[in-house]
């Protein structure tokens, strides 16, 4: 936040990221204390990582204050910087040549904890092999409507040939931003053509490049101000570009994520009616626990509910490739929800969990290795699924109460209205009890 948003002078932040930065290496010590037998995949990945954290600190951290000008202020920051690099240094040898022989823990929750930590985090009381069937019969839907596009497209080929079809068909990376920004235009207008929600009062998300410093970690990204910013409320649409010192052949490659269905998947999914959306309504939630706190099932079930119900209500009809990118991206969070429960609860490993990405997931091998890890400390990463099916349920639900009262727009504004709540608490306002989730 320091770095990405210009809410104070670049002198002012430079100042608080010094102080911070004078803690670190401290930080680090205190790790070292606490930390006994961890699972060995844990140790693996931050050994991994922190070459990337110390090319941040090197580069991307200095990149991002060339404005400041200040002599002794530069001076502290390199102090301060140098200090981090070499704790950074100091703490890849401790995690390579002692903490790695000591990294004998397991990951995995199990039955007891993966129902605890649902009930804490989404007020959801339900065993793990139920929310598994939930999951895998929508995964078994999903990928039979993910055969049956594929083949509108090209009969003669398999699946996954057509999706590599498509990936071919992306803006040049120089007009990517502005493709991304004609297709947000287009995506906001059909929402108010068609009636899909209200869109309070407000200036368009901003497309931009991802800063540097934050590539490494992400494709897309909503950069939205604080929710009780008043001064800086600009948004910005983060879209990562290929790095310009890559090979020719390296840029090409990386630019097959966006092709132009893929744009407009992760536009609606980020930005309208998405995250962005959701945001233009919090600064009006009733409460300030509200507009801090609140459900990965809500955020992220909404956003990807998003996805689907834009193309049911008529985005791209007769335009079957934009359906085929929505169930890829379906069936990658399918499977999420499937390997969060197996690895924490059936004692899937990672090779098994990375294989069912592939094929179940139909995501190469790099990505379907990082989904794995990821899976093996975000045990409920099934939220985005989860919260989609719990939404679409509580549509239905909310359709039959209102009868010849109900509209879509009336659905989706009263539901986004309520706030980031758990998904129960929401059927509870909207329908007067919880009642059936699923």
């Amino acid at each position: 936040m320091i770095m990405k948003r210009n809410y104070a002078p670049a002198s002012e932040r430079l100042t608080a990221l010094i102080a911070r930065e004078k803690k670190m290496p401290g930080v680090l010590l205190e790790a070292r204390k606490n930390l006994g037998s961890p699972p060995r995949i844990y140790t693996e990945i931050a050994i991994e990582q922190i070459d990337g954290n110390i090319r941040f600190f090197k580069n991307d951290l200095p990149a991002a204050f060339t404005e400041v000008s200040d002599k002794a202020l530069l001076d502290a920051f390199r102090k301060s910087n140098d200090d981090v690099i070499g704790a950074l240094g100091d703490y890849k040898t401790y995690l390579q040549k002692t903490l790695l022989a000591k990294s004998t823990g397991s990951f995995a929750y199990g039955d007891e904890v993966y129902r605890l930590a649902l009930a804490a985090y989404e007020m959801i009381d339900m065993s793990p092999a139920d929310l598994l069937s939930t999951a895998e019969a929508d995964r078994r839907k999903n990928e039979a409507a993910f055969q049956a596009t594929a083949r509108q497209i090209d009969a003669n080929k398999s699946a996954d040939q057509v999706l590599a079809a498509m990936q071919a068909d992306h803006p040049p990376a120089d007009k990517l931003l502005q493709a991304t920004q004609d297709m947000l235009d287009s995506i906001r207008q059909f929402i108010v053509d068609h009636h899909i929600i209200t869109i309070p009062p407000s200036d368009p998300a901003k497309v931009k490049e991802t800063p540097p410093f934050m590539r490494s970690t992400t494709s897309a990204s909503m950069d939205t101000p604080g929710p009780f910013e008043r001064a800086k409320l600009d948004a910005y649409y983060n879209m990562t570009l290929p790095d310009p010192r890559w090979s020719a052949a390296e840029r090409a490659d990386f630019m097959r994520q966006w092709y132009y269905a893929a744009i407009a998947n992760t536009s609606v999914h980020e930005v309208y009616p998405g995250h962005y959306t959701q945001f233009l309504y919090a600064k009006d939630f009733p409460s300030e626990v509200r507009k801090v706190y609140g459900a990965a099932s809500n955020a992220e079930g909404w956003a990807h509910y998003a996805e689907q119900m834009m193309l049911d209500e008529g985005f791209h009809a007769g335009e079957p490739k934009y359906r085929l990118a929505q169930l890829q991206d379906a069936l990658l969070r399918d499977v999420r929800f499937i390997v969060g429960i197996k690895m924490h609860v059936q004692g899937m490993d990672v090779e098994e969990a990375t294989k069912l990405f592939e094929t179940a997931g139909h995501q190469p091998h790099p990505v379907a290795v990082s989904e794995a890890k990821r899976g093996t400390a975000d045990a409920l990463y099934g939220y985005y699924t989860m919260g989609k099916l719990m939404i679409l349920k509580l549509r239905e639900d909310y359709k039959a109460k209102k009868g010849s009262g109900y509209s879509l727009r009336g659905f989706h504004d009263a539901f986004i209205r309520i706030g980031p709540l758990p998904l129960p608490l929401i059927r509870r306002a909207m329908l007067g009890d919880v009642g059936q989730l699923f």
